[in-house]
């Protein structure tokens, strides 16, 4: 095991384990932390996953951990690792089974306070028009075709039935569809428990959330993104559902024959990876991107439910309630990337589970209206807890292949926070705290409990003081619906 001795203090919030840690180690692993947090990854494997991810073939510069990470399946998560393409490897352990498990971050043209006689009304109405839970099936019923096109169209085949605007997929990561995505690398099976799952928000850690932007940090970028201090606001957090799962599910199977196929030594199995150059990991990741391109379309009719439900409750009462996307983004994907590595320009596929895509300033990949100060970044807390936007930064491209942290990182497993925390307790509690909540079980929300997660101020300051991604704004919640 990794023990505080074997990491060396590069700068502050930033310490490194050494190649020389471990002979099979191709490159040194690095970590983002501050005092508290380094104790906390001391505290189960991340750091001896983030090892384990230093020795994957191909894998250049350094394997890295965000302050959020903690033990995952293979990688930790919280983890970013990138490998030279074609000749490198791709593993599904580093995008994780919640394929494009990520963040759409809504606004509205008024404050907080002009909803807030509404607001009880309004996320029962949320609770009631958007499925959320375990298998929960929802309106969007796809047929075999249909779900072929949302696997290579991503979010543009839901705004192209009406669920959405072009803006939306303007301020969407790579416009709500990778490229490479093909329906056939995708199961019968995954196709089969995706088929009625469309526009569900899932159980978890998933979310939909009405906020408020309680402090403005930026106000250049703040304008820019749109946002101001008291402003109404709602967060959606969700993924590619069991399709997604699925996917992982059966590759992770496939590719161990590839290990052998191709004579990869792994320190641990959950490392299961093909050369990208492979038949195998081009299937992989035409597979994946068809999981990501589900999940995008998924939060696109997510919000198209949320925009729905706002008119359904609001229209009349207030004005300015309809909801514009600032940005969505994924945190759990392997996505193709160009970084300076070493003095060399290097295409890699840069593999980001449990982190956030941080691109700064000028990068094409960005939305016009962006571009100038850099991309948004949606790092939700907890139910009871800030969430924060932040913007990406040069230093991100340069230090972490334009990389941050995803949200606060558990600290307790979902058994051991359901052991210790009881869900009608908690509940009581929020609602002291006037944040009102919908839930599908107590159980369930004992699971989400702010307990059971890392310290979101601490977690965003490591990242803010480090120059992986600038604090922005910070939102507080006022109603939360979990499944």
């Amino acid at each position: 095991m990794v023990t505080k001795k074997d990491l060396k203090r590069i700068e502050d919030y930033l310490y490194e384990i050494s190649k020389s840690y471990r002979e099979d180690m191709r490159v040194p692993a690095r970590v983002y932390l501050d005092a508290e947090l380094l104790e906390a990854a001391l505290g189960d494997r991340t750091l001896e996953q983030l090892v384990n991810s230093a020795t994957l073939p191909g894998i250049v510069g350094y394997a890295m951990a965000m302050p959020d990470a903690h033990q995952g399946y293979g990688f930790p998560i919280g983890g970013v690792a990138a490998t030279r393409y074609p000749q490198g490897v791709i593993s599904p352990g580093g995008v994780g089974f919640d394929i494009n498990c990520g963040v759409r971050l809504l606004i509205a043209g008024i404050g907080a306070d002009e909803v807030k006689p509404y607001l009880g009304t309004l996320i029962s109405a949320l609770y009631r028009n958007v499925p959320s839970g375990v298998g929960k099936k929802g309106g969007f019923k796809l047929s075999p075709s249909q779900m072929d096109q949302v696997l290579e169209k991503g979010a543009a085949w839901a705004v192209k039935q009406g669920y959405g605007t072009q803006d939306d997929l303007e301020r969407t990561e790579e416009r709500g569809a990778m490229a490479g995505a093909e329906a056939r690398a995708v199961s019968s099976r995954a196709k089969e428990r995706g088929k009625n799952q469309l526009g569900t928000l899932g159980s978890g850690n998933h979310f939909l959330e009405i906020e408020e932007v309680v402090e403005v940090y930026d106000e250049e970028v703040a304008d820019a993104f749109g946002l101001f201090p008291g402003q109404l606001a709602v967060q959606i957090h969700s993924g590619s559902r069991g399709l997604g799962h699925q996917v992982c599910t059966d590759y992770v199977r496939l590719l161990q024959e590839a290990v052998r196929k191709y004579h990869i030594e792994l320190p641990d199995r959950e490392l299961v990876c093909a050369p990208l150059d492979s038949p195998e990991g081009r299937d992989y990741f035409a597979a994946m991107a068809g999981a990501a391109n589900y999940a995008w379309a998924n939060r696109q009719c997510l919000a198209h439910l949320t925009r729905r439900t706002f008119e359904e409750v609001l229209a009349g009462k207030v004005r300015d309630w309809e909801l514009t996307t600032v940005y969505d983004v994924a945190h759990n994907i392997a996505k193709i990337e160009e970084y300076e590595v070493d003095g060399q320009r290097l295409k890699l596929c840069v593999h980001r589970k449990g982190a956030t895509r941080a691109f700064g300033p000028d990068r094409p990949e960005l939305p016009d209206v962006y571009r100038a100060v850099g991309q948004p970044v949606l790092v939700p807390g907890d139910m009871g807890t800030a969430s924060y936007i932040l913007v990406g930064t040069e230093e991100a491209m340069r230090a972490s292949f334009g990389s941050t942290c995803h949200g606060a990182g558990r600290v307790l497993s979902r058994k051991a926070a359901k052991r210790q925390i009881r869900g009608d307790k908690l509940k009581a509690d929020l609602e002291a705290q006037g944040i009102q909540v919908r839930a599908g079980s107590m159980p369930g929300l004992a699971e989400e409990a702010p307990e059971a997660y890392k310290d979101i101020e601490r977690v965003v300051d490591v990242v803010h003081r480090a120059g992986l991604a600038r604090k922005v704004a910070k939102l507080r919640p006022l109603a939360v619906m979990k499944g």
